[in-house]
């Protein structure tokens, strides 16, 4: 390269370079091939050094790899809670409720009429008037139809 291209080709050069806070597989093979190539002559790593190494790194690989899967799964669990229970809608449902002045507990049951989301856990509406986590129902079941209604 002659002083004007080597010029041009430092100019077009990123002017501060930020290091990588995560070393991948590549990375990790430049550093062992570089201490490997930096490595005393008359005292060489030993077989079971570098094997130990390769083998720390693949495990290292394979824990990063199941977070990452894990990550996943809990991303698609908490997929709109929303949506998940829109079924809910319609049916009846029966929960415990206590109350707040006696303390005293009791079984009520009601139709859900609205589902709803809050820091990512299912809220159902109910027609009366309360609203209840998903997780608190104890039995679930289709609306009942009331004497002279009509399923229409």
């Amino acid at each position: 390269m002659n002083k004007i291209d080597s010029s041009l080709y430092l100019s077009n050069q990123p002017k501060n370079r930020a290091p990588s806070p995560n070393l991948g597989k590549d990375e990790f093979i430049k550093i062992l091939m570089t201490q490997l190539q930096n490595q005393d002559p008359l005292n060489p790593m030993e077989d079971k050094e570098f094997i130990a190494q390769m083998a720390t790194f693949s495990q290292l690989e394979q824990m990063m790899h199941m977070a990452s899967s894990i990550d996943t799964l809990v991303h698609n669990q908490l997929v709109s809670p929303v949506i998940q229970y829109s079924h809910m809608i319609g049916k009846e449902v029966t929960y415990e409720s206590e109350n707040e002045k006696t303390g005293e507990k009791s079984i009520v049951t009601s139709q859900v009429v609205a589902v709803s989301q809050k820091d990512g856990w299912a809220i159902l509406e109910l027609d009366n008037g309360e609203k209840i986590y998903a997780d608190s129902v104890l039995k679930v079941k289709e609306q009942q139809l009331k004497e002279g209604e009509n399923d229409e």
